[in-house]
This record gives structure tokens, C-alpha cells and sequence, in this order.
């Protein structure tokens, strides 16, 4: 419930957006309740009367307020749609800065195919509870109890016939959201992994062709997808099960009506309008109660992508800025390291005291063997990582006192890993410095060949 709460915030972001979608479905409601009360009051006045002018003025009412209610269904359908893009937005990009503030130690630990997972597949199932949960929700609930309203108060008999299935509806509900919060955590957990496999095939392609691992790399597919297909056939059974369920029952009390209200009708407690209104009225409340499975999935659903979303914007980064940083704006270069030491994640030493000292101007040669510590000694620097003993000093000052933008802006890295964005030559080039000239970024084009 927790989780359902704080994605409800992001709905409430946009008030003026979800403030109307309320209030377009209210008059949604009111409107579709009413109708049925005027068919019957027009049936009535039909069998009584027959008077052509007073049918006529009722048949116009009947008309008018259905052009009402499909003013306000689509402005409902409009509103909430638009309050569920804005959520995803906010959502979308809440989650994309927290990434970027992450450091690699966070990272280190994370399948790219599960992040790429919870911004693409968990963040449209946040959409759809918002517009299909949120709104959904509260028209449901206010038809249910308007339509039960007006059924105690035409005939409290037949109303309470008509309500004596809620219960067993509302019991099944909750019992089958438990079951699909665990089942939809379970996929969302599975698409993950099957996009961390796609992910790493396609960037893995030239090593794939050139192993000839073509077949391997297609069972491993298979094999993911396979648990996304039967983990969410499994939640599809279980949503067409309540369904079902939800059918039979209604099909039984509306020939309870029938059967019931005919008596009535006889005894002169009911009129033949009355009647008809409670049939209308039936068919009103099948629509919130068949879509009560689907709400329950949404909801579940929503939960479970919300919980692996929170995840990520709840995470600590191991690379903390202090409470009072240092701004700095150009070093003179001195760069120490005072018997450094550097573990992953708790795991053994991958540097020991480490001390060596770089004099502005001077060129430092780092050899060893591969897995030595060469490229863990220079992410200390720019506190990729942060030391786990010792101290990496600029000019004297500790860098963990340094604001990590002015620590970055002042150091250049050249990776061994070349990565190029989707962007032209010159936006590669002038990455970091978007201050940069046409001269400048040629210049530095020739130097680099």
C-alpha cells in the first residue's frame, strides 16, 4: 500500500489534471445512474398514461443526459490519459537522475537489461495504474454505491438481493491481488533479465559471430522468454478466472430479480418501471464488477513495478559528497596517494598501500599485468570509486572534501574503452566541453589524428 501511495504522488503533482478527471467522472456517474430512472419512470408513464407529449419530454431528458455522460466519459478518458502521461514523465525522469547520481560502485552491481526493464516495461505499468487504477477506481466505487442507493431505496428487498453478492466478489479480489503482486514481481523480474540478455547480445554481436555461439546465445533468449511467457500466463488465469467467477454470479442474481421482482410486481409493491430500473441498474453495476479483476491486475502490478522502481530511487550511492565541499577552480596538479587501499563491495583487497606521488607537469607511467590495479588506482581520482584506506589528495586537499563537479570538471580521462553517443562527429568530440569552438574541436580532431 505503501508503494501505491507514493506513486499516487506523482498524480498528485498535477492536481488541476486529476482535480478534473474526478470531476468529469462524477458527472459521468450521476449521469449513467440516472438514465436507467428515467427509462423506468417513462415505462411507467407509458403504462399508465400513454400521454405522447409527457413520454416525448422524457424521451428527450433520456437523450440529452446520454449526450451529457459521453461529454464527460471523454472527458474522463482524456484527462486521466494526459494525468497518467505526466506521471510516467516525472517518473521517468525522477528515475533517469537518480541514475546519473549513482556512482560506478552502484553500478558495478546492476544488469543494464534490468535498469533499461524498470524504465521502459515498470514505468507503463505505473501509467496504466494511474489512468486505469486511480480514476477507475473511485467511478467504480461511487456507481457501485450510488446504484445500490438507488436500488434500497425503490425496493429494499430487491436491493438487498442484488447486493448480497458483493461480498464474495470483494474477498476474491483481495485474495487474488496477493497472488498477482508476487506473480507480476516475478515477470517484471524475468523481463529484466530476458532485456539484460538482449542487451548484452547485441553489444556482445562481434564476439557472438566470431565464437560462432549462435545457437547458445538463442536457447539462453529462449530460455528467458520462455519464463516471462509462463509466469504471465499464469497471472492471465488467474485475472480470466476472476472473470468468470464475477459472470456466473451476476447472471445468478439477475435471475434472482427476475424472479423475485416479478412477485413483487404482482403484489403491487414494484411497478413494472421499478422493475426495469433495477434490470438497468444491473447491468450499470456488472461494468465496475467485471472490471474489478482488471483493476485488482492493474493495482498488483503496479505495486510490484513500483517496489523495483523505488528501488533504484531509494539507493545510496556508495560516492558521497560532503556536507560542506570544497569548490575549487583550477588545480595545480599535484596528485598524491597516501597508502591507499580499495576493496569492491566488501569483497578482497584490489589495491593495498598504494602510495606515489605526480608533480604538476610530470608524466606518471602505470605497468602491470592485467588485473594489477592500474585502471582501479586512476577511478580513484575522480572519485569514481572512494578509497576504503588511505587518502587521494589534489594539491594537498583531501578530494573527499572537494565538490564532486568542480573535482571532475578539473580532471581529464581518457578511457581504454572507446564509446561513441548517437550524435554527430562533432558532438562526440565536444562531449563535456558544449562551450567548445568549430576551431577548437578541429584542432583537437587533428591532435587526436
Amino acid at each position: 500500500m505503501r508503494v501505491l501511495v507514493r506513486l499516487a504522488g506523482y498524480a498528485w503533482r498535477h492536481k488541476p489534471r486529476l482535480l478534473l478527471a474526478y470531476l468529469s467522472m462524477a458527472g459521468a456517474t450521476v449521469a449513467a445512474i440516472a438514465i436507467p430512472k428515467m427509462l423506468g419512470s417513462a415505462i411507467d408513464e407509458a403504462i399508465s398514461s400513454g400521454i405522447r407529449q409527457e413520454l416525448l419530454v422524457l424521451g428527450l431528458a433520456i437523450v440529452a443526459t446520454s449526450v451529457l455522460r459521453g461529454i464527460f466519459s471523454y472527458m474522463q478518458n482524456y484527462m486521466s490519459e494526459s494525468l497518467s502521461q505526466m506521471a510516467a514523465f516525472d517518473l521517468r525522469n525522477d528515475f533517469f537522475r537518480k541514475l546519473q547520481s549513482l556512482s560506478f560502485g552502484y553500478h558495478d552491481q546492476q544488469q543494464t537489461g534490468n535498469l533499461m526493464s524498470k524504465a521502459t516495461a515498470d514505468v507503463e505499468a505505473v501509467r496504466r495504474f494511474t489512468s486505469m487504477g486511480m480514476i477507475r477506481l473511485l467511478s467504480s466505487l461511487m456507481m457501485v454505491s450510488g446504484v445500490a442507493t438507488l436500488m434500497l431505496t425503490t425496493n429494499w428487498r430487491l436491493g438487498l438481493i442484488s447486493m448480497v453478492f458483493l461480498p464474495p466478489i470483494v474477498w476474491r479480489a483481495i485474495s487474488m491481488g496477493r497472488r498477482l503482486r508476487g506473480t507480476w514481481m516475478t515477470v517484471q523480474a524475468e523481463t529484466g533479465h530476458m532485456t539484460t540478455v538482449l542487451q548484452e547480445n547485441l553489444s556482445g554481436m562481434r564476439v557472438v559471430k566470431a565464437f560462432g555461439a549462435r545457437e547458445f546465445e538463442e536457447a539462453k533468449f529462449e530460455d528467458r522468454a520462455s519464463r516471462v511467457a509462463d509466469h504471465t500466463y499464469f497471472a492471465a488465469k488467474l485475472f480470466a478466472s476472476q472473470g468468470s467467477l464475477m459472470t456466473l454470479i451476476f447472471t445468478a442474481v439477475t435471475g434472482v430479480i427476475l424472479l423475485v421482482g416479478g412477485g413483487e410486481v404482482a403484489s403491487g409493491r414494484l411497478s413494472a418501471g421499478d422493475l426495469a430500473t433495477f434490470i438497468l441498474l444491473m447491468g450499470l453495476l456488472a461494468m465496475p464488477i467485471r472490471m474489478g479483476g482488471m483493476m485488482v491486475s492493474t493495482f498488483s502490478r503496479a505495486a510490484s513495478a513500483g517496489q523495483r522502481i523505488f528501488d533504484v530511487l531509494d539507493a545510496e550511492s556508495p560516492v558521497q559528497e560532503s556536507a560542506s565541499p570544497v569548490s575549487v577552480d583550477r588545480f595545480k596538479g599535484e596528485v598524491s596517494f597516501e597508502e591507499v587501499a580499495l576493496s569492491y563491495n566488501g569483497r578482497g583487497p584490489a589495491l593495498r598501500e598504494v602510495s606515489l606521488q605526480a608533480k604538476p607537469g610530470q608524466v606518471v607511467a602505470l605497468l602491470g599485468p592485467p588485473g594489477s590495479g592500474k585502471s582501479s588506482l586512476i577511478h580513484l581520482v575522480p572519485r569514481f570509486y572512494d578509497v576504503t584506506g588511505g587518502r587521494v589528495a589534489i594539491d594537498g586537499l583531501d578530494i573527499r572534501d572537494l565538490s564532486l563537479e568542480s573535482l571532475r570538471r578539473n580532471v581529464g580521462i581518457v578511457l581504454q574503452d572507446v564509446f561513441l553517443f548517437t550524435a554527430t562527429i562533432r558532438d562526440n568530440i565536444a562531449y563535456g566541453a558544449p562551450e567548445a569552438t568549430q576551431e577548437d574541436i578541429e584542432r583537437v580532431a587533428r591532435i587526436a589524428q
